[in-house]
């Protein structure tokens, strides 16, 4: 069984309503709303919301589309995806990273002995926007390393502009990022993961 399908929060949410066809006979729909872990199949999905977030904002993408199928390929228990009626809105993606702070390599390593979740992209399509998503969608993630036994903290990157969203969601500033892309510069975030044993326990995990 994969550590997603074990957690009760992550499972897809049913609310799966059949509905009746014109003859009366009742069809099946996709759920309205899932929660799963990406696929390389979903790379593309993925890069179309990302290029149309990030493009307009900073001129470039965290992840291009051969960095997506790199890391869902090597480690897609670390994403998230967020779909609703089979058509992906939101996600997350992350992979392991084996130091204290983040270092240009981070970019594109995964670390598979590493004890930190580098959380390099979370994005939001542009329809479903200010409602939310980003920041249930980054709980979720946070429940779900919780129950990694190999998970002890969350470490992301940010520009200045989005510090105030993630200390909302829990993480606090460690200072100026080491790392930098082109002339922009970050701040370096994290979160610790707390509670695996309570977790287990009280989850399912």
């Amino acid at each position: 069984m994969s550590a997603l399908s074990a957690l009760p929060f992550l499972k897809p949410v049913h609310l799966r309503s059949p509905r009746s066809s014109p003859g009366g006979q009742r069809r099946h729909t996709l759920p309205a709303s899932e929660f799963r872990c990406l696929s390389p199949e979903d790379a593309v999905s993925v890069f179309e919301i990302e290029r149309e977030a990030f493009i307009s904002v900073s001129g470039d993408c965290p992840l291009h589309l051969d960095e997506i199928r790199h890391f869902l390929n090597l480690c897609p228990e670390l994403s998230l995806g967020w779909f609703e009626e089979g058509r992906l809105v939101a996600f997350i993606i992350g992979s392991l990273w084996d130091q204290e702070r983040l270092s240009q390599a981070a970019l594109t390593l995964h670390k598979p002995q590493g004890s930190a979740v580098h959380i390099h992209v979370l994005a939001v399509h542009r329809t479903v926007r200010q409602q939310g998503k980003g920041s249930i969608l980054m709980w979720r993630y946070l429940q779900y390393l919780r129950c990694l036994p190999f998970a002890r903290r969350a470490l992301l990157m940010c520009e200045d502009f989005l510090v105030p969203f993630y200390q909302k969601c829990g993480f606090e500033a460690l200072g100026p990022c080491e790392v930098t892309v082109g002339d922009l510069a970050f701040v370096e975030m994290q979160h610790p993961v707390r509670g695996h044993a309570f977790m287990r326990r009280n989850s399912g995990c």
